[in-house]
């Protein structure tokens, strides 16, 4: 496989009116995940990806894997558990604004997923296993394969990329700051936001933000900068890649882990890393134009369309 990913999906229910949710009298159903989402934009941009988690053994569970198994995923490890209920997630819109969110995942499926649901070999089959910062914070026991599956990783050779992707609701930054610093560490690639690199570094430049990153050990760093585009460094220096203009804004919601996934893309297919910035950024703006995580998500005919591009470079 190209790229393995794991972490919760839950479900998640999109109001049908904006405002307070008390005055709302329907939801639309979907779901919500950071690294599925990544995998399905992975999937449709033509790369062989897969997904693994815990789910319960409910109507919610089933929804999720079928959903992810349909966009072209692989879902053959995923677990399932009849001790805790699939998670959820509510959110809340207000015109012109980004949804507020409400988590119905404490003590989740996903929460129960230990050190003995890992199958290594399965793991080791994968070029780039990709992992965000949201995993660790569900619980001691996800905490724990999370270093497991760096360990695996770092033993094999497979290249880590890591979005720190910060989510206070689950952590506070006290408790967040030292794992994820660690898996920063261990990533081969990271692809953090401005206010992460204040987390984290106590640094709001995304040039200051890479050179440290790259002190640390990671050997790419791309630092998202929302509409401007991305800061893309390595040791051999550092150069901006200008955004594409979004006219029509309709949810930022997986806008990241889209680009995470143009990225990746673009590394796998061996271009440069302004490239790699470029189609990250591709991806990201066009997941802003549908309302829903990973429902604006293009196939790469169209990606390339909206790039402005003819062809892909040849893998």
């Amino acid at each position: 496989m190209e790229v393995l990913t794991f972490g919760e999906t839950m479900v998640l229910f999109n109001p049908s009116l904006t405002g307070p949710l008390r005055y709302v009298p329907g939801f639309s159903k979907s779901i919500g995940g950071a690294e599925s989402n990544v995998a399905i934009a992975l999937a449709r941009l033509g790369h062989d990806s897969a997904w693994f988690s815990m789910v319960g053994k409910d109507e919610f569970g089933r929804y999720i894997r079928n959903t992810i198994r349909g966009e072209g995923v692989d879902v053959s490890r995923v677990m399932w558990t009849g001790d805790a209920n699939t998670g959820i997630l509510f959110k809340e819109r207000f015109a012109s604004e980004n949804p507020n969110v409400y988590y119905y995942r404490k003590d989740s499926a996903a929460t129960k997923l230990t050190l003995k649901d890992i199958d290594e070999e399965y793991i080791k089959q994968a070029r780039i296993i990709h992992m965000t910062g949201i995993t660790p914070a569900l619980s001691k026991s996800m905490r724990e394969v999370v270093f497991e599956v760096l360990r695996i990783a770092k033993e094999n050779g497979i290249t880590v990329s890591f979005d720190p992707n910060i989510r206070l609701k689950l952590w506070s930054l006290e408790e967040a700051k030292p794992v994820l610093l660690e898996m920063a560490g261990l990533s081969d690639i990271i692809l953090p936001g401005i206010s992460e690199g204040e987390m984290l570094l106590g640094l709001s430049d995304e040039k200051e933000i890479a050179e440290k990153f790259l002190e640390m050990g990671c050997r790419i760093v791309a630092v998202k900068l929302g509409a401007d585009g991305c800061y893309v460094a390595d040791k051999n220096g550092g150069t901006y890649v200008k955004g594409f203009r979004v006219e029509h804004l309709v949810d930022t919601v997986g806008a990241g882990d889209g680009f995470a996934a143009g990225f990746l893309s673009g590394m796998l297919q061996g271009m440069d890393l302004p490239d790699c910035g470029q189609f990250g950024n591709g991806v990201g703006a066009m997941a802003t134009l549908v309302q829903g995580d990973m429902e604006g998500y293009p196939y790469l005919d169209q990606l390339l369309a909206f790039m402005g591009k003819k062809k892909v470079v040849d893998r």
